[in-house]
């Protein structure tokens, strides 16, 4: 014997069916948290510092990562 039954609600009314919390209030504090370190963040980002600390401050670093670009191009070291 097969039994099916359809529930037609939303998300809402079966966790409440179901005694479940309502973490809505606690997800929606975190993502606000979580979007203004994002944003703090963001503005704190200097490119040129990152590409100094990535190839080094030197004509021999760019060299070096423009190197590394062309090994992985290539598929592969080749040389």
């Amino acid at each position: 014997m097969k039994v099916t039954i359809e529930i037609d609600c939303t998300p809402e009314e079966a966790r409440a069916a179901l005694g479940l919390p309502d973490i809505g209030p606690l997800q929606e504090e975190i993502l606000a948290g979580l979007g203004a370190r994002l944003a703090e963040a963001a503005g704190q980002f200097d490119p040129e510092a990152a590409l100094k600390a990535w190839m080094g401050a030197s004509a021999e670093g760019v060299d070096r990562m423009t190197r590394l670009w062309k090994q992985a191009a290539a598929g592969g070291d080749k040389g």
